[in-house]
């Protein structure tokens, strides 16, 4: 299992982003969350198997539509089990 926090930058916010990332997770079986953050980035935690993790980051880090830019996907390696059962949107 594996467990990663990320950081997007970019044109991320009022894009539909967060739910682009949520119906991702879905997809992918990942639990987490995703959410905002004040200086324009979105933030999310991700939890599930490695190789499910790394297909949702592909798909994270193409963005949503032709109105989304990601720019910069920072990821970072976490431990522990969250013990999340789904994959919300934080607000």
């Amino acid at each position: 299992m594996k467990y990663v926090s990320a950081k997007i930058q970019g044109r991320v916010q009022g894009v539909g982003f967060r739910y682009f990332t949520q119906h991702a997770a879905m997809s992918h079986d990942v639990v987490g969350w995703v959410k905002n953050e004040d200086d324009g980035a979105v933030s999310l935690e991700a939890y599930g198997e490695d190789e499910n993790i790394d297909r949702f980051l592909e798909d994270v880090k193409k963005g949503p539509s032709r109105f989304a830019k990601v720019s910069e996907v920072d990821v970072n390696r976490l431990n522990g089990d969250p013990e999340y059962t789904s994959f919300v949107v934080r607000y």
